[in-house]
């Protein structure tokens, strides 16, 4: 039972991790500081995908499970066990990445457009 729960909580952290992958840039236009990290997050999603990097929430989650005596995830990992097929159809796979991607670049574009702008009350006078 509680390795189960521990399954579970790590499943969890996963999506969020993936959720931070994709959208955490727009974070960053409130939180300038959080960049840093989603640099970082952006560069090992990107690199699980292209490279194959093997994510180690994917090993603690078929751990727990296999602790649980419940199956593991198929080798194909995370994304393919929860998400393919459940969110977007199973032949999407690559529209979804470019359109992940693409929320990333805006919402670095975004993030950059931000930071050029003048701040302060005397923008808000001129602007």
């Amino acid at each position: 039972m509680w390795y189960r729960l521990v399954a579970d909580f790590i499943a969890i952290v996963h999506l969020l991790f993936i959720g931070y992958v994709v959208a955490g840039g727009y974070l960053a236009w409130r939180f300038p500081r959080t960049v840093w990290a989603h640099g970082a997050a952006v560069a090992w999603g990107f690199g699980t995908i292209s490279v194959g990097y093997d994510c180690p929430l994917t090993y603690a989650e078929n751990w727990a499970r296999q602790r649980a005596g419940v199956a593991g995830l198929p080798s194909e990992g995370f994304i393919d066990h929860y998400l393919t097929g459940v969110i977007y159809p199973e032949n999407m796979l690559t529209e979804v990445q470019v359109l992940a991607a693409a929320a990333v670049l805006v919402s670095w574009v975004g993030l950059w457009w931000r930071a050029r702008r003048p701040q302060g009350p005397a923008a808000r006078v001129a602007g």
